[in-house]
């Protein structure tokens, strides 16, 4: 890491009273033990067909065979239940608490991580929902919920009872309910998902950390975009090449690291608080 480079670049993206929004994807919870699920892991068999996830993941899906697509969601959760936030994810915290009122981090990642290391739910915006939460499929207007208590998580292959099942339903419409997350099929909408809200703090934001994602999906792409049109800075971290390190790699205000997210942030966190206190 350029330590020099770094600092001109934190010190430029902080000093002009401009937001601080950090994007985050896959590779910074891959470092917490949760598979990315495109792997083996992944995949999953009903009767004698496997699918792929991007297969599981949709609301075509759901409706075709709504059982099979909760028993995948009640193992993914076991997965995320056991995990635990690294030091990347408690960096982020850190941030948002140098920078009250200035700090947003929008993540795709579904799995609860920022929340549990101690990032507030008012600068979070989970773009592709929370695994830990559900909501009425049929949008009756039940708020956003947890997961009913009689309801627990699963092993691979494991069934969910009857007596679950009857819980997996609508306290107010008695309709089935739907993990809260976004679907392959689904689009992006403010009031699940943030999207208006995300493309607005890319609109304030002065410095973009990116971390651990492709720019596989739109509304991190169009993030990206509104922060490079500004001529904010970008940072991005990840241990692959990507869209987003290509873009950073070739921008006068960019920077790509090419690290462990949980090293290079605790590193990147320290040097915001040299930079902020000395100002």
């Amino acid at each position: 890491m350029d330590h020099h480079r770094l600092k001109q670049l934190l010190a430029e993206g902080l000093n002009n009273e401009r937001r601080v929004t950090v994007l985050t994807g896959a590779g910074i919870s891959a470092e917490s033990g949760i598979p990315t699920f495109r792997g083996p892991e992944g995949y999953w068999t009903i009767g004698s067909r496997v699918y792929q996830p991007q297969e599981m993941a949709t609301l075509q899906m759901f409706r075709k065979d709504p059982r099979s697509v909760w028993q995948w969601y009640l193992y993914r959760l076991g997965v995320c239940r056991q995990a635990d936030p690294n030091p990347g994810h408690f960096a982020l915290a850190d941030m948002e608490h140098q920078l009250p009122g200035q700090f947003t981090l929008v993540t795709q990642n579904v799995d609860n991580l920022h929340r549990k290391a101690g990032q507030s739910s008012d600068s979070t915006y989970e773009i592709h929902g929370n695994i830990h939460w559900v909501r009425c499929a049929a949008n009756c207007g039940q708020p956003i919920m947890p997961l009913p208590d009689p309801v627990s998580v699963k092993k691979r292959d494991e069934p969910i009872s009857d007596d679950e099942w009857q819980s997996l339903h609508c306290p107010r419409c008695r309709h089935l309910l739907r993990p809260h997350v976004l679907w392959f099929d689904e689009s992006y909408n403010e009031e699940h998902y943030r999207y208006e809200s995300t493309l607005d703090a890319g609109r304030q934001t002065g410095l973009l950390i990116v971390v651990g994602t492709s720019g596989a999906t739109n509304l991190p792409n169009q993030l990206v975009a509104e922060v490079y049109h500004r001529s904010g800075v970008i940072i991005d971290i990840n241990i692959a090449s990507n869209l987003f390190g290509k873009l950073a790699e070739r921008y006068e205000r960019g920077m790509v690291i090419r690290q462990p997210s949980g090293i290079a942030l605790p590193q990147i966190a320290q040097q915001m608080t040299a930079l902020l206190t000395s100002w």
